[in-house]
């Protein structure tokens, strides 16, 4: 995709729409344009350029093949945090971020076991022993916890960075990745601290379609890094194939043709009589 139509997508959807100035973070200025009818607006410049840095640093990472964990439970963005982060198959936290969800992170893996034990009972003959007043007891107990958990279920290791979705209201999260060394990127508006974060990506984030669209371009470079790791396996593989194969045996060496001039000069013998 080329720069202009970029910007005309981010234009499209709104994304250079800021918050009242009334309630601006004045360390956002220099990814301010100007203000209109008491509304900031932000360069749209700033944001093609923190989304080009970010999308680059994304395909590294899923390039080595690491977990990038989407954060956004805010009401516009959950509903995208989900859905791109399904399609590129990755963790994500959409409903409600549970404390200590990457510092505690053993703790977080037993409930995980507990939704499992629960699907179990819920999917299989075991549900009918309990009395319904115990069966709506596990029913309540199974949607709280699928809805907290479902998303980060395949989190099996620390994330190699974080895409989160307003750095303002995700501010647990943002404290515990930086606790653990885990670089973050986000999507902050007018309101935000830009120093929170590692890679700043200056839009708005109370537009549905602003953050469906940021999401989007977040997705695709996760698959575009991780199309990167199949193809270093496969190379790996034929590499490994290659290397077993027996050295095929050297044909042997002709002998050298003779020459004309080679049989000119020996001499000829004669037949006796």
């Amino acid at each position: 995709m080329s720069v202009n139509s970029l910007v005309q997508e981010l234009i499209d959807a709104g994304v250079h729409f800021g918050h009242r100035a009334s309630r601006w973070n004045p360390k956002m200025r220099p990814y301010i344009y100007g203000r209109k009818n008491q509304i900031h607006i932000i360069d749209i410049r700033e944001t093609v350029r923190g989304l080009l840095r970010a999308k680059k640093f994304i395909s590294e990472v899923a390039s080595e093949g690491s977990l990038i964990l989407f954060v956004g439970t805010k009401r516009q963005a959950s509903a995208a945090v989900a859905r791109e982060a399904e399609r590129c198959n990755m963790p994500y936290v959409s409903e409600r971020w549970l404390g200590g969800a990457l510092t505690n992170f053993s703790t977080i893996r037993s409930r995980m076991s507990r939704l499992e034990e629960l699907e179990e009972i819920r999917g299989g003959d075991k549900i009918a022993q309990y009395s319904k007043k115990a069966q709506s007891s596990l029913n309540r107990e199974y949607r709280k916890i699928y809805r907290n958990l479902n998303g980060i279920r395949s989190m099996n290791r620390k994330p190699g960075c974080m895409i989160i979705v307003d750095p303002k209201k995700e501010k647990n999260a943002i404290l515990e990745a930086r606790a653990l060394g885990i670089t973050t990127i986000a999507l902050i508006d007018t309101n935000c601290d830009p120093d929170m974060v590692d890679l700043p990506i200056p839009g708005n984030d109370d537009g549905i379609r602003a953050v469906e669209v940021i999401m989007s371009h977040m997705a695709d470079a996760v698959i575009a890094g991780a199309k990167n790791v199949v193809a270093k396996n496969e190379g790996k593989d034929s590499g490994k194939r290659d290397s077993g194969k027996k050295p095929a045996a050297a044909a042997p060496t002709p002998a050298p043709a003779e020459t004309p001039a080679a049989a000119a000069a020996e001499p000829k013998t004669e037949a006796t009589s």
